[in-house]
């Protein structure tokens, strides 16, 4: 396999492992990414949440309406402007998205144990090292 090829087949794999892993969430996907930037970044804007994750104001500000009034997420004025909102993760919105990211975690162990002999798991371990690297590297870090 040449090194575009393999690079393509990466490519797809990871997509489909990922939507296949989406598959268990309970919650919409507009509304967890916007739970998981909150919680690794700290608080944002609807603005900020749009622009990360690639869609309009619109469709954050959507997100973000849901979740606050599901009380994972509150607002306070924007400390130097106070035109805008920021956002917080709440305590309830950390459980609920340690919740959605067990119930992934759950699926993929279920998966991996149904699929894979004990020396596949090993190679698969392995190679999260290198998949780790390798998302580090594209994200620039």
């Amino acid at each position: 396999m040449d090194e575009d090829a393999l690079a393509e087949e990466l490519r797809q794999s990871v997509g489909e492992l990922v939507r296949a892993v989406r598959g268990v969430d309970t919650m919409p996907p507009g509304e967890s990414a916007a739970l998981g930037y909150l919680d690794r970044n700290g608080p944002l804007t609807t603005a900020d949440l749009a622009q990360r994750r690639g869609v309009t104001h619109q469709s954050a500000a959507k997100s973000v309406k849901e979740l606050t009034s599901g009380g994972f997420v509150r607002a306070e004025p924007h400390p130097s402007d106070g035109r805008k909102l920021l956002l917080h993760i709440t305590d309830a919105g950390r459980d609920r998205l340690r919740g959605e990211r067990a119930q992934r975690a759950q699926a993929v162990n279920a998966a991996i144990h149904d699929l894979f002999s004990p020396e596949e798991q090993r190679r698969l371990r392995d190679g999260v090292g290198l998949l780790s690297r390798l998302a580090a590297h594209l994200a620039g870090r």
